[in-house]
């Protein structure tokens, strides 16, 4: 048989060919009234659409930026073989979209292949009654008196994190060079480990985790053609996901990977919770709350593949999205130093101590607002993509000309259409944050209630879509926002940060799980910088 990765032409045009075949009898066993044309791009070719073209962008909020200009705030993309996707970019269409997230949308069957092959069914994954039971399950461990009480274990990874980078700049002159992103992944995974599942992975100390050894070497960058296209097709054959070509060898290496620390974290806390004194904090835990969700009697009950998959996404949320952010924001710090001045002398006017969990959230004003701008311009998610289970009605704050040249305030999608929002782009977009919308500038969150931008139209936390929103809307939300606050807050404090060329360091976007910040011309993920201390 001959391997996936050494398919000829022949063997790609076959699948093609059968594929079309296949979407055009679903097509006609599936057709009905149809649902409202949109206006839009038109199709580089009719097996990708406009999919490649956006697979192998590094931005690929700028494409969608182009077409909301020239089509207006909703409209249709080719996506190949004949079909289309509905992009959302209307605050109306976007609010109802979300709202709407568990009862009519949900992810397509290519998305849930994608998810279950890494990391297995768990809250990702699932949808209505499942999704509602696991995500209740969870709650109690992400609630504000659990965050308040997790507030020291993020600052201990950050202060051991300053400790490390002390001990660098005393052997260095003039400070030291740091890879700054390393750096964040180990606090991040340290910090997950220690809060989530009572485990430290102790990276910062200097040993070495398998996990982050695959987080770190994790990249799309180069992949072949025929990797793109089997990914592509896999939206009409999910079962394509799972074929051993390079992405999916590099999903399931990752996998494997949390597979084993996964098992050994479970293990590890079924026998220490048999030797110990039932504690009702402990219960209350992620990995408290996963033990009693597997108990036969449990009210909301998880099997064993379950409390797997949900340590999975656990790990990868904790890691990902936290370390990514940090590392923009000591990017967007270094570029613009006078900011990074004004946050540490907020933060040194503050006082000797650390701030607590609350006053983190009140009493920092403008280390709230570089978060904000963080989240806004660099969302670790940059869209979400659901299809409709039934025929939907969407409202539109304005009216928009359709295909037929109708002007309509509401648009149908039948059942089975494939519906996107952009959240980069409306996050960057200077239709919703004015012309300064992709500049860093932390001050727009102080003035934003008394300047009343179009923004306030969105729903979200703090208008922003980065948290998605409605009954999906991240369940780690508190949990990120403390643990970025804490550590940007220790970091900003003690060290100052200087790019390698100054504000004029290239940086571009790397492709691993989730987009990263490099310097162009690194050959991985890194962001080296110049660490001194204050």
């Amino acid at each position: 048989m001959t391997p996936v990765h050494q398919l000829g032409v022949l063997d790609i045009l076959l699948l093609v060919a059968g594929l079309w075949i296949l979407t055009k009898i679903g097509r006609r066993l599936t057709s009905g009234k149809p649902g409202t044309k949109l206006n839009g791009p038109p199709s580089d070719n009719y097996i990708f659409g406009v999919n490649r073209r956006m697979a192998q962008s590094t931005d690929g909020s700028l494409i969608f930026q182009g077409w909301a200009a020239e089509y207006g705030p909703v409209f249709q993309i080719p996506t190949g073989f004949g079909g289309h996707r509905t992009i959302l970019c209307d605050p109306k269409a976007v609010n109802h979209f979300y709202s709407m997230e568990r009862s009519i949308y949900i992810k397509s069957k290519l998305g849930r292949a994608v998810i279950s092959s890494l990391f297995g069914r768990g809250l990702l994954w699932a949808e209505g009654d499942g999704h509602k039971r696991q995500r209740k399950a969870l709650t109690p461990a992400f609630s504000n008196a659990a965050i308040r009480g997790l507030t020291a274990v993020f600052y201990d990874s950050a202060y051991k994190l300053k400790a490390g980078w002390d001990t660098i700049i005393d052997n260095a002159t003039d400070g030291a060079i740091i890879d700054v992103q390393h750096w964040m992944n180990l606090v991040a995974l340290d910090s997950i480990g220690i809060a989530g599942f009572s485990h430290d992975f102790r990276t910062l100390d200097g040993e070495y985790s398998s996990v982050a050894a695959a987080f770190e070497s994790l990249s799309f960058e180069g992949q072949s053609l025929l990797s793109i296209l089997l990914f592509m097709l896999g939206t009409r054959i999910p079962l394509l996901v799972h074929l051993p070509v390079e992405r999916n060898r590099i999903i399931a290496k990752l996998r494997r990977e949390m597979g084993v620390i996964a098992t050994s974290l479970l293990e590890k806390t079924r026998r220490e919770k048999k030797k110990e004194v039932p504690d009702e904090t402990a219960d209350k835990s992620v990995i408290g709350l996963l033990l009693k969700a597997e108990e036969e009697n449990a009210e909301l009950y998880m099997d064993e593949t379950e409390v797997m998959a949900q340590v999975n996404t656990l790990l990868v949320a904790g890691y990902e999205t936290t370390s990514t952010s940090l590392t923009w924001a000591l990017i967007e710090l270094a570029k613009q130093p006078d900011k990074q001045t004004k946050l540490r002398e907020e933060l040194i006017k503050f006082g000797p101590t650390d701030p607590t969990w609350d006053q983190l959230g009140s009493s920092l004003p403008y280390l709230d607002s570089v978060v904000l701008e963080i989240l806004r311009l660099h969302p670790p998610v940059g869209e979400t993509t659901r299809e409709a289970m039934v025929d939907d009605v969407v409202p539109l704050a304005e009216p928009v000309r359709s295909a037929s040249g109708n002007v309509v305030d509401r648009i149908v999608l039948r059942k089975g259409s494939i519906v996107t929002v952009p959240i980069r782009y409306i996050n960057r977009s200077e239709v919703f944050w004015g012309p300064n919308a992709k500049n860093f500038e932390p001050e727009r969150w102080l003035t934003l209630e008394t300047d009343s931008v179009p923004a306030m139209d969105l729903q979200g936390h703090r208008h922003l879509l980065t948290f998605l929103d409605g009954p999906r809307t991240c369940l780690g939300k508190t949990f990120a926002l403390a643990e970025f606050k804490a550590v940007l807050s220790v970091l900003v404090r003690n060290f100052t940060f200087e790019l390698p060329d100054g504000a004029e360091t290239q940086i571009v976007r790397h492709r691993g799980l989730i987009p990263r910040p490099k310097v162009a011309g690194q050959s991985g993920a890194h962001v080296p910088m110049r660490v001194r201390r204050v």
